[in-house]
């Protein structure tokens, strides 16, 4: 088992600098994050003025009620965010569309019943954000809409309800008692209805975009890799961006002035499993070339990104205008996805330097944003850089390989962090997130998401010792 080093313990950005060459690791790092810099600056969305350079990615907390409307918990969560100082937030956490698209019983659901409750929450972030920023003209929220496909569980924690777009012969493998029910072309149809019905409803709650989430697995992302099916959403790359753009059409038909997203998987792999050691390695997969990877380059583990560069410009020709990028999927490529120290309750160790996932991620981010005009990028993966993030995400935006440096598990633990380093306060890392994945952990267990090390109020709940406990039996 390779053991790489923590950043916690880096005395200063020389350091931090070192071990990234020593990982191999290719990140752009500026010697200091200057307060004025380039974090602190403002850019546009098809002509909507977002204030600051850092934005918050959906964090579901497996919180809602069994109707789908938010809880204390969800509250709490969304004020923080608000208060933490970003500009742009994207989606706060995933809404599905409708009962049989939701990834547990708790997520939330945008619907009619929902909808006063779920502008009620939008309007605690609003409003948080105002008491401590002043004005929010320059504040950007969002509504991530999502189907969970292959991951569904609507009515139990620990039953599997797959709705699939093709059978995927190693993931049907993994629930072979669970086989998924392959959604036919009149019921993408109807659930492209479906989105844009949530996109209206957001519009209507108050929110300025929707992110039509294609990453992590999902429906959407599994719509992407579905080269083998036959019809309307398989085989060409038309056919397979035709979900998107259908309901980006319909968007703009019925809302034209709300602002579209989408959270893109941009590179993905063959799924991975624990090996002898704890360490992840790659599934055995036929010998010819392995197409169910987007964004892959036929091996199963390579990347190639011509691919999702020409479903980019699909999806921005039909009014996409803004792209979160992230990669692979928490259930079988966790690794790729959310670079961590320590690995999730079902994860492995990572097969590699997660220093190195990260650079992969921004490097990603910029080779496509070089080549795809017309779309603001948001960039995914920085918590992991923990004290290092201001000064790796200032080099980033300066060098335009990104316009927006995303927080997601940092701003559980540390919501406040955008607006301290554009302060230029000194970090209180008591606060900075470690990447011990009990955020993850937590859900896998069927317990409501949140940082049980760090945030007191989750490290006060009876599932901390739970989590804490499972940890030592990993020996983490």
């Amino acid at each position: 088992m390779t053991v790489f080093r923590r950043l916690g313990g880096l005395k200063d950005v020389e350091a931090f600098a070192s071990t990234c060459q020593e990982a191999k690791a290719a990140l752009p790092i500026d010697p200091v994050v200057e307060p004025t810099g380039p974090l602190s600056t403002s850019f546009d969305v098809a002509g909507r003025r977002v204030g600051n350079r850092f934005a918050i990615l959906p964090m579901e907390g497996w919180d809602g009620t069994e109707l789908g409307q938010p809880t204390d918990l969800t509250r709490r969560r969304w004020e923080r965010f608000g208060h933490g100082g970003a500009k742009l937030i994207w989606g706060g956490e995933a809404f599905a569309v409708r009962h049989d698209g939701r990834a547990n019983p708790n997520q939330l659901v945008i619907n009619d019943t929902n909808l006063a409750a779920i502008a009620d929450l939008r309007e605690h972030l609003v409003r948080a954000h105002a008491e401590r920023h002043g004005g929010t003209t320059d504040l950007l929220v969002g509504m991530q809409l999502t189907h969970s496909g292959r991951w569904s569980r609507p009515n139990r924690k620990d039953r599997l309800e797959p709705l699939v777009a093709y059978h995927h012969p190693l993931l049907d493998a993994r629930h072979a008692d669970q086989p998924g029910h392959l959604l036919s072309d009149d019921a993408l149809d109807r659930l492209v209805d479906d989105f844009v019905r949530a996109g209206e409803l957001a519009y209507k709650a108050g929110f300025d975009f929707v992110d039509i989430k294609h990453c992590h697995g999902y429906l959407g992302h599994e719509l992407l890799s579905a080269i083998g099916r036959p019809g309307r959403y398989g085989g060409s790359l038309e056919n397979r961006a035709r979900f998107v753009v259908s309901v980006a059409n319909g968007l703009r038909a019925n809302v034209p002035n709300l602002l579209l997203g989408t959270r893109l998987s941009i590179y993905d792999s063959v799924p991975y499993r624990k090996g002898p050691s704890g360490t992840g390695m790659p599934e055995d997969h036929s010998t010819a070339s392995y197409g169910l990877a987007f964004g892959g380059d036929g091996t199963g583990t390579g990347f190639d990104l011509e691919e999702p560069a020409a479903w980019l410009r699909l999806a921005r020709d039909a009014g996409i205008s803004m792209v979160c990028t992230t990669a692979g999927s928490p259930y079988y490529s966790p690794h790729l996805q959310r670079p961590a120290a320590a690995p999730p309750s079902d994860g492995y160790l990572p097969p590699e330097d997660p220093l190195v996932g990260v650079a992969r991620q921004i490097e990603a981010t910029g080779w496509l944003k070089a080549r795809v005009a017309g779309l603001a990028w948001v960039g995914s993966a920085y918590s992991y850089l923990q004290e290092w993030l201001g000064v790796v995400g200032q080099a980033a935006v300066r060098h335009g390989l990104v316009d927006s440096v995303g927080l997601g598990r940092m701003a559980l633990s540390y919501p406040d962090m955008p607006a301290d380093l554009l302060a230029g306060k000194q970090l209180e890392r008591q606060r900075i997130c470690r990447t011990f994945s009990d955020c993850t952990s937590a859900p896998r267990r069927g317990l409501v998401s949140g940082c049980y090390p760090l945030d007191p109020l989750y490290r006060d709940r009876p599932e901390a010792l739970e989590l804490r406990q499972a940890r030592q039996r990993q020996g983490g």
